[in-house]
């Protein structure tokens, strides 16, 4: 018998959607109902591929009785008030991270939804992608002993992709920190249990044209003497997909010729206001190519691997542990092997599968509020430490459920 769909409202057609639109579009468990954006041609753009009904305004959308769902990808500093137009009328809520830009708002967005009922699940981040769970279900068997060290490595052109003013101001939400720790800090939590204790870092900021964080490194301990260190630079230099075979955060091969592309792209903007039009050109309905049946098409011709994010090395008692887009490569005493992954069908199906699982099924997920509000604290405490130059400690950590 099939399963009944969800349905899905969506805040936002940016950036954001343009990445989960494959997953969304190709999961038969999902329908995309209805849209609020403020940009009428994007309205426009959803209406002709999904003939879904279409809002300028994020309570208008969730005013409507036909939608089960939201999924909330507006900028940064709107989560907040978003997250509350949506429980306040029953809708459960697949946020985008980062959840908010203070421990404040996060915990006035998991009190409304505990209020309302509702499930708050936080992602994308990247311990949704499969073989970091799959790393999860290789500890939890016990077969390598406990979990001992973790590194995660990963160096981008994060800093120099088009972005709007904000996305260049720290306490706006803009940076490395932001808009990169959290999926850094996610699978370190994931991988380590969940429950950090303390995180002492450095940041950089290094290019006065973009005067925010463009790196960072942290170390982080857990309660149960588990201890990370989490290194990002987003300054395009180094590319740590070298050390992925030329496979790309989001699966697919990547041409190593193409180095220096994002600095180059940058070169001919001359004003914020340019910079800002740039990033808008690749959102949704913005171009020939941002619609549905385009991505469609794209993600056929070049089917991907598994999405990651840089080098991650789990050191267990009897094993090292590294996912990668293909699999998990087990470094045991007496062998290595990959621990092999089918290709994914849909990107970021595991997104759904949680999500489905808890609104439907009632499943436990792993990516609540207050996981996301765990992790958001952690991403803080790299920014506050940084600042103050002293490791902090933790007070808002969860473990795994």
């Amino acid at each position: 018998m099939n399963e009944r769909r969800l349905r899905l409202g969506i805040v936002g057609l940016g950036r954001g959607f343009m990445l989960m639109l494959p997953t969304f579009a190709t999961d038969p468990r999902v329908a995309m109902t209805a849209a609020a954006d403020p940009r009428p041609k994007a309205r426009r753009q959803f209406q002709s591929d999904f003939q879904g009904r279409t809002y300028d305004t994020v309570e208008a959308l969730c005013d409507d009785p036909d939608i089960d769902a939201v999924y909330i990808a507006s900028p940064h500093q709107f989560h907040r008030d978003h997250v509350a137009a949506a429980a306040a009328r029953g809708k459960h809520i697949l946020l985008e991270k980062p959840m908010a830009l203070t421990i404040e708002d996060g915990r006035t967005m998991v009190d409304a939804c505990r209020r309302s009922g509702v499930h708050l699940i936080i992602g994308h981040s990247h311990s949704f992608d499969r073989p970091y769970l799959r790393t999860r279900e290789l500890i939890e068997s016990g077969a390598f002993g406990g979990v001992r060290m973790i590194t995660a490595l990963n160096f981008t052109d994060f800093l120099y992709r088009p972005r709007r003013p904000e996305e260049l101001r720290t306490e706006q939400g803009g940076g490395v920190v932001f808009s990169q720790a959290i999926h850094q800090v996610d699978v370190v939590r994931l991988l380590g249990g969940g429950r950090a204790r303390t995180v002492r870092a450095a940041t950089g900021a290094w290019d006065p044209a973009r005067p925010t964080e463009g790196t960072y490194s942290a170390f982080l301990t857990f309660e149960d003497g588990t201890f990370a260190s989490l290194t990002y630079s987003g300054y395009a230099h180094f590319d740590t997909d070298e050390f992925c075979g030329w496979i790309g955060e989001l699966g697919q091969p990547k041409d190593p010729d193409s180095y220096g592309a994002a600095r180059r792209a940058l070169r001919g903007v001359k004003t914020a206001d340019e910079e800002a039009a740039l990033k808008n050109t690749r959102a949704y309905g913005a171009a020939e190519g941002n619609s549905a049946v385009a991505v469609s098409a794209k993600l056929k011709a070049a089917p991907a691997l598994h999405n990651h994010f840089g080098v991650v090395i789990v050191s267990c008692e009897r094993a090292d542990l590294r996912p990668v887009p293909s699999g998990v490569l087990i470094y045991a005493s007496d062998e290595r092997r990959l621990d092999a992954l089918a290709p994914p069908d849909n990107p970021r199906a595991e997104v759904i599968d949680e999500f489905y699982g808890a609104v439907i099924h009632g499943q436990p997920p792993i990516h609540t509020g207050e996981w996301g509000l765990a992790t958001l604290e952690v991403c803080l405490g790299i920014l506050r430490s940084a600042r103050e130059g002293r490791e902090i400690a933790l007070e808002h950590q969860v473990g795994l459920t």
